[in-house]
């Protein structure tokens, strides 16, 4: 990652999970862990959480397994979870897993 990337953060505040910086293999098992804490936190006390994916600088394919897997987590604690303003590049390679009908399904 160059210097200049910002590395990724995912914070939650009401019923939004923001997500900010660039995601690739080196960074996203953090800020997967990170995410997943928030989730099952937040499952405590909220039956719906939007994740905001407008602070994406770069995205990568391990971005959308990480958004999978929050989902499956999101389900299993009983939460509903749906994704805003995902920029075009995961838009794209969603298409090419044959999974843009669920991201868009959820925004």
């Amino acid at each position: 990652m160059s210097a200049e990337a910002q590395l990724p953060t995912v914070q939650v505040q009401g019923g939004v999970l923001s997500v900010s910086g660039a995601i690739d293999a080196h960074t996203v098992i953090p800020l997967r862990a990170e995410g997943e804490r928030l989730i099952k936190t937040a499952s405590e006390s909220l039956k719906s959480l939007v994740v905001d994916l407008a602070g994406l600088s770069n995205t990568h394919s391990a971005a959308l397994s990480m958004l999978l897997c929050w989902s499956r987590l999101a389900e299993k604690q009983g939460i509903s979870l749906s994704f805003r303003e995902a920029p075009d590049r995961l838009i794209s390679l969603a298409a090419l897993s044959n999974l843009e009908d669920w991201l868009q399904s959820r925004t």
